[in-house]
Formats: structure tokens, C-alpha cells, sequence
């Protein structure tokens, strides 16, 4: 319900001039930068939260040789995350990780130097208050969405206190991923990168909450991966980085690499193309060649384990995985398929979105 409808003199754009009319793109690039990134970190939590839960049924499944109290580990398995910035973002992506993962109130906390700010949050449950190292010791995955200013003193509070395991993800778009990496000496970091062009076609709504932004089928299937509908569209390297998050993830657990690779499996490619359906052999599965080059394979005859993924180089360059996604339409309709079916929505086979291939001198990075 839009609740402006007739009152023309309450809309944002009644005092504009016309001929500065022109200008309203960047309100709607805004408003879809802001559904895009909600989105995708939603869906970055909702797979982490599923593969906590495959690796406890796996390694439940072991033979043991002391008593295991499933109930203790199952309530450790679950997924603890923490945002640093409380503005209009932060609480927006808190909204949207309440409602859309969903991750219980108890195991989302929000640091920022305004607690008092954030009263309907914390009506919800969630902890409000400001002690970043204290945030990221806790958190399995911290969310930065504070201001660029503020960046290299929170980088400076939470070194010290950061595990090798969190995977911090960052949506402070005017700082680099090498100059992340350099600020807080840590190597398991996502930081999207968005490209924009500047005649948007007008699908994000204005009035909607992000929440209900998320649930129009036209609006999600503008955020798939692989979208470039809407005029904001998301470099794949990030859709690497999260493979890779994935494989640490996995790694941190002590998975072997057999299992790693049927893990990855069933959390990517349990949703089935219709194709597949009628042909199995036409449905991908992933070989452990597609994340490691041929050479390194080898080396890891007698080893376990997969090494210590560097996320910020597999955002940076070319790596296995990128031929893979790259070479194969099939896995890149799987991966759209769970995305949309992942929030609920199950994507027209006929229908699927054009795959995005950003050109830098029509787009612009965000």
C-alpha cells in the first residue's frame, strides 16, 4: 500500500525543478543498491546457515569413540552474527536477517556508538551496544555498514580480536579489498562490488520495506547473480568469494575434502532444471579441480584437507572456480534456480535472467 497515493505535494520529487527531473536516477540507483546488498547478504547467511547444519549431520554420522550430546552441538551450530553500524543500513540488513534467514534475535548483535537508537531492535531481542572487538570475538560473521570515515579506527579496535574463521563482509564500498585486507591483517573477507548504469529501469519501489521488496518475485529476480535487470548488477567474483567462504567454512570444521565437495553439492545443486530432471547426466556436479588447479590437486594426494582459502585474491584474480562458472550456462541456471527458490520463489524455466556481462565503459562501480 503506498501511502503517499494522490498526495502529489508529500513526494519526494514535488519540489524538483523539471528540468533537474534528470536526476532522480540516483534515488532509485540508491534504493536499488540498498535492496541488492540486503539481499545478497541475506542469501550469504541463509547458505552459511544450511551448511552449518549439513556439517553437524555429517560429522554426527561419524563413528565416536567418547558420548556426544547432539543437543549441545546442534545449539552451537548455529550461526552467530554481528553488524557494526547502526544507521539507516544496519538496520535495514538486521530487519531483513530477523525476518528473511531467519537467524533468531539471540544470535544477531549490532554494535554502534548509538544503542539508543535502535529501541525497535532491540524490542526484537537483538543486543544493542558499542564494543566492536567484543562484537567480532563473539560473531562468526560481521556485517560493516559504517561510514568510510569511520572505517580505519574500527579496523584498528577489532585486529586483535578477530578469528582466522569470521568472515567479515563489507559494504563500505569506497574502500578496496586489498586496502581491507591491509587495515585489519585478515584474509576471510567479502566485500561486493555493484555496477550501475544510469538509465535504471524504475522496479524497485519506493515505498516498500526491504522485507516486502524482497518477497515481489520482479524485484528478486532483479538481484540474482546473474541479473542485469534494474540496472544494478553484481560482479561474479563476489559469487566466488562466497564458494570459497563456503570451502574455509568447511575447512575451520575439520570436513575432509571428499565430503567438502558433497557438501557443496547438495547446498548449490539440490534444486533441479527441468533438463536435469529428464537427464541426469546433463546435472553438474563439482570435482575438486574446479576450485584447485590440476597441479595443487596432485599435492594433495595424501592430505585431508582443503588448504586456507585467501578470499581477497579470489575477488582479485582469475581462479578455477571462474572458469568453471564461466564455461558452464547449466551451473550458472542452477545457481539463478536456488537463489530465487532459496527466498521462496520459484523462477520460470523459460524465463531465466540474462547473464550480465558488465562492459566498464557503459556501467559505472558503485
Amino acid at each position: 500500500m503506498d501511502l503517499l497515493e494522490g498526495l502529489e505535494s508529500l513526494k519526494f520529487e514535488y519540489g524538483i525543478p523539471e528540468e533537474e527531473h534528470y536526476w532522480l536516477y540516483l534515488q532509485r540507483r540508491y534504493r536499488g543498491l540498498m535492496i541488492e546488498g540486503c539481499a545478497h547478504a541475506v542469501f550469504f547467511c541463509k547458505l552459511l546457515c544450511n551448511l552449518r547444519e549439513l556439517i553437524h549431520e555429517t560429522q554426527y554420522s561419524r563413528p565416536r569413540a567418547v558420548s556426544f550430546d547432539a543437543s549441545v552441538s546442534a545449539q552451537n551450530e548455529k550461526l552467530k552474527v554481528g553488524i557494526i553500524g547502526g544507521g539507516h543500513l544496519g538496520k535495514q540488513l538486521a530487519c531483513a536477517l530477523l525476518r528473511l534467514v531467519p537467524i533468531p534475535a539471540e544470535s544477531l548483535r549490532i554494535s554502534t556508538r548509538r544503542p539508543e537508537a535502535l529501541g525497535e531492535i532491540q524490542k526484537l531481542g537483538v543486543q544493542c551496544f558499542y564494543d566492536n572487538p567484543s562484537l567480532v570475538n563473539w560473531a562468526n560473521v560481521v556485517f560493516l555498514c559504517c561510514l568510510p570515515s569511520q572505517l580505519p579506527n574500527i579496523c584498528l579496535e577489532i585486529q586483535a580480536s578477530l578469528e582466522k574463521t569470521c568472515t567479515v563482509y563489507s559494504f563500505v564500498s569506497a574502500i578496496p579489498l586489498p586496502r581491507l585486507k591491509t587495515l585489519m591483517n585478515h584474509t576471510n573477507v567479502l566485500r561486493p562490488y555493484y555496477h550501475c548504469v544510469q538509465d535504471l529501469d524504475n522496479i524497485w519501489g519506493a515505498n516498500k520495506e526491504i522485507v516486502a521488496a524482497l518477497q515481489d518475485p520482479v524485484i528478486l529476480q532483479a538481484t540474482c547473480p546473474y541479473s542485469n535487470s534494474g540496472g544494478v548488477t553484481l560482479s561474479i567474483k563476489w559469487l566466488e568469494g562466497l564458494f570459497y567462504a563456503a570451502i574455509n567454512a568447511c575447512t575451520a570444521r575439520n570436513v575432509f575434502r571428499s565430503e567438502v565437495l558433497q557438501l557443496l553439492n547438495k547446498l548449490f545443486l539440490s534444486v533441479h532444471l527441468e533438463s536435469c530432471e529428464k537427464d541426469n547426466a546433463s546435472c553438474p556436479t563439482f570435482q575438486l579441480s574446479d576450485f584447485m588447479n590440476k597441479a595443487y590437486v596432485k599435492n594433495l594426494f595424501h592430505k585431508r584437507f582443503f588448504p586456507w582459502f585467501d578470499l581477497t585474491a579470489v575477488q582479485l584474480k582469475e581462479t578455477p572456480f571462474s572458469r568453471c562458472l564461466s564455461a558452464s550456462t547449466v551451473l550458472q541456471d542452477h545457481l539463478t534456480q536456488m537463489y530465487c527458490e532459496s527466498f521462496g520463489i520459484s523462477l520460470p524455466k523459460e524465463k531465466q535472467p540474462d547473464v550480465s556481462m558488465n562492459s566498464p565503459s557503459q556501467e559505472k562501480d558503485c
